[in-house]
């Protein structure tokens, strides 16, 4: 795999990334986290005791406002190239930070881990933190919003890496402050309400996550992931709690995971926080945060419960499957374009769910593995997928409510005529969010229902209606908007600054390139 990368790096970024690479293996997982919170921190620090950037963002106008989105866009981009330099390591990707043995004072211990399933979740990262930043360059008050941006990142990464709960609870919860203030502070005029209501789905289960992890502590002595799977795999977990005492514990941790996903019923809050939203706010919600969820399904639900998974995957299976059905059709009914992709996310995300709790009806026999490795390949392979698609959806319609300050599907007609290069990448952006074969959602929806049509025929034949409406409604934006005569706002569209072309250009040939070689995702899981 790290030949495979290395050749693809022309010789110019290879050097540089070859030397990161030569860094101790403790150093890259903190470097990661790292990054964006230490500018983040150091705007903070500057902003409470010097005020240099907040007077050359006052006095300097649209120089100083420029400075200091470099910086951040800098420091948004330094998890990306850590990553990669991760590739580029002779000793793989199992790389430490932190003794490894979860001991420490109450069982507390720093630990971070990257391995292939987490880097690829760096990565994503990586690639749309700059991206959503970039989105957000015309936004008043830079130096407060990159400070916020920069803090919800490296919360996120930390997410991705962390191995004790204590801290990954600490990096989760930390990501939502100064999500909630991005929301309230630059949002639409639905912000406040919207903001409050993602907060008071994701702290009260939170709160719940928290209560059941504080059980597990109790029994079984450890906050370390590895070892609570291995008492969950080996069935000694369950064995140290009481008749009811795991379902419940499971069941506190299911409710923090599946609000933050959303699993159906708990997606309400979802399309108000998405649309409100700025639209950089919007691309990191949908491919970065809500993949904190579905990470937290796949990497910890699934090897410390998995009894207690098994035993409730027939009721979870269909919520996934009304998640995948209903937010399709959710989104066939909308006419605001924010709204419209937001619901679609509902509908993508439940396809990873939908495929974790198929699994949970495999036997012991060859084709029932090989059904589950593919599904659960794919599920993977759909959060990173899904990441840069539904980011670059929210870009391109961000950068139509920018010129326009609308966002109807009725508002436009003929924007491929207006804005030649917006409509191509815009394009490449939706057909992949359709799955068509040849751009990198094709890829894992179909590992999806590969595996999940040898587990779970049934489920997988009525999820099938989900990608009928994802047609549907894709379809009908790409000919009302795009196609036709210039008509409403469209005589208001410029094509796309140099800028945004730099920035969307790359996105959408990944989006090519995984899409006709999805292997190079398929070795991260490996």
């Amino acid at each position: 795999m790290t030949a495979m990368f290395s050749n693809t790096l022309t010789a110019a970024a290879a050097a540089p990334l070859a030397a990161v690479a030569q860094t101790g293996t403790s150093t890259l997982p903190a470097l990661i986290v790292a990054a964006p919170a230490v500018v983040a921190l150091l705007f903070a620090l500057d902003a409470v005791f010097n005020g240099k950037l907040a007077t050359a963002e006052a006095s300097g106008g649209a120089a100083g406002g420029r400075a200091i989105r470099l910086l951040g866009l800098l420091a948004s981009l330094a998890p990306l190239v850590f990553g990669l330099a991760a590739l580029m390591r002779p000793d793989g990707l199992t790389l430490t930070t932190g003794d490894g043995t979860g001991g420490g004072f109450l069982g507390i211990s720093y630990e971070l881990a990257l391995s292939g399933k987490s880097l690829l979740l760096v990565v994503l990262t990586g690639i749309v933190a700059p991206l959503a930043l970039v989105a957000s360059r015309r936004l008043a008050r830079p130096l407060l919003f990159n400070t916020l941006f920069l803090f919800m990142e490296s919360a996120a990464l930390g997410v991705f890496l962390a191995q004790n709960f204590f801290f990954w609870f600490l990096f989760w919860e930390l990501s939502l402050v100064p999500a909630y203030f991005l929301i309230k502070l630059w949002g639409g005029p639905g912000a406040s309400r919207a903001a409050f209501q993602f907060v008071l789905y994701t702290i009260g289960g939170s709160a719940f996550m928290l209560a059941a992890f504080g059980a597990v502590y109790a029994a079984a002595g450890t906050w370390d992931f590895r070892s609570l799977a291995t008492c969950g795999l080996s069935g000694a977990l369950a064995a140290k709690f009481g008749a009811a005492a795991p379902t419940l514990i499971f069941a506190g941790v299911l409710l923090g995971l599946a609000a933050k996903v959303p699993l159906f019923p708990l997606h309400t809050w979802l399309p108000d926080a998405y649309a409100e939203a700025p639209t950089g706010v919007s691309m990191f919600l949908t491919a970065v945060m809500s993949k904190m969820g579905v990470f937290g399904f796949l990497a910890i639900l699934h090897p410390l419960f998995p009894n207690e998974l098994a035993a409730a995957a027939r009721w979870l299976l269909w919520l996934a499957v009304a998640g995948v059905v209903l937010g399709a059709w959710a989104a066939l009914r909308q006419r605001d374009l924010k709204r419209m992709v937001a619901y679609s996310s509902v509908n993508h995300l439940s396809y990873c769910l939908l495929a974790l709790f198929a699994t949970q009806f495999a036997g012991t026999g060859e084709a029932d593995l090989l059904s589950v490795d593919a599904a659960l390949s794919g599920a993977w392979l759909q959060m990173f997928n899904h990441g840069l698609s539904a980011a670059a959806l929210f870009f391109c319609l961000g950068a139509l409510e920018d010129r326009t300050g609308a966002r109807g599907i009725g508002d436009f007609g003929g924007v491929r005529t207006a804005a030649p290069m917006f409509a191509t990448l815009c394009g490449v952006a939706m057909f992949s969010s359709l799955g068509l074969p040849g751009l990198n959602g094709f890829a894992g929806e179909f590992l999806i229902f590969r595996g999940v049509f040898g587990l779970a025929p049934a489920a997988a034949a009525i999820s099938t209606l989900g990608l009928l409406a994802t047609a549907v409604f894709l379809l009908t934006f790409w000919q009302k908007v795009f196609h036709g005569g210039i008509a409403g706002r469209t005589p208001a569209v410029k094509d796309l600054t140099s800028v945004e072309t730099l920035a969307l250009t790359p996105v959408a040939f990944l989006m090519l390139l995984f899409g006709v070689w999805p292997q190079l995702l398929l070795n991260f899981l490996r």
